[in-house]
């Protein structure tokens, strides 16, 4: 796993990484919320977390309820950003090291997804391709490649590329109808869990079988039929976790 891991960052180095734009809402929030992160770090839990994420990234060692009052306070007063703010603070967050940054740029995403547009998807592909994790993608794929996709069904034809591209890339390709329900465009569900049937890899594996669990909810009869017909094809993992409820 480490070994791949290593080679994704590679892959996502070699692409030219998007420049933060000048943003004062972003140069207000980025100061405020290292000054609140940084003395709120405890280096026995830092240890923990990054251990347990694999040492994806090292972790300032704060607690979720509390890196979220934190946050919380940090932005108190910060005002609505639009895109170019929403993609400043995310660039800029990412560029810093520890993990609980990384989170907050993907939680103000996941707020602002709907000042958004089709323009922030290379940026979008910027964070789920560099320091990649499932902690930070599946929120993203979920709550920022959903949403824009939605709003711009035409975006779809661009996962239809991610789907092909490295594991997470493709993973959120995977998972980014997840919230949808009736409006899932099933056809690319099935089309997208196909093209990867036969990738190796764990995460991908469960992605497929999360994405058709998920859609099962809507539609049982459509994914019974398609796991049956794909079955040949499909991993056990995959097929275990998209009939988990069926």
């Amino acid at each position: 796993m480490c070994d791949r891991r290593n080679v994704r960052r590679v892959n996502a180095a070699a692409r030219p990484a998007p420049v933060p734009p000048d943003s004062p809402l972003a140069d207000a929030v980025l100061e405020r919320l290292t000054a609140a992160y940084a003395p709120a770090a405890d280096p026995v839990r830092a240890q923990a977390a990054a251990a347990y994420m694999k040492h994806v990234a090292p972790f300032l060692g704060i607690p979720t309820p509390e890196r979220r009052a934190l946050s919380r306070a940090v932005l108190a007063g910060t005002g609505r950003p639009d895109e170019r703010d929403c993609t400043a603070v995310a660039l800029r967050c990412w560029r810093l090291p520890e993990r609980e940054y990384h989170y907050f740029a993907v939680d103000y995403l996941r707020r602002h997804a709907g000042r958004c547009s089709s323009g922030s998807l290379p940026v979008l592909h910027h964070l789920v391709s560099t320091v990649p994790w499932w902690d930070t993608v599946d929120l993203l794929a979920a709550y920022v490649a959903g949403p824009l996709v939605a709003a711009d069904p035409a975006l779809g034809r661009e996962m239809d590329r991610w789907i092909d591209d490295d594991l997470w890339v493709a993973r959120t390709a995977l998972l980014h109808q997840l919230r949808y329900k009736s409006a899932t465009d099933a056809e690319r569900l099935f089309d997208h869990c196909l093209r990867r049937a036969d990738d190796p890899d764990f995460f991908i594996r469960k992605a497929i079988g999360w994405a058709l669990r998920e859609y099962a909810k809507t539609d049982p009869t459509a994914v019974r039929a398609f796991v049956e017909g794909a079955r040949d094809r499909l991993s056990p993992l995959s097929v275990r976790e998209a009939l988990k409820h069926l």
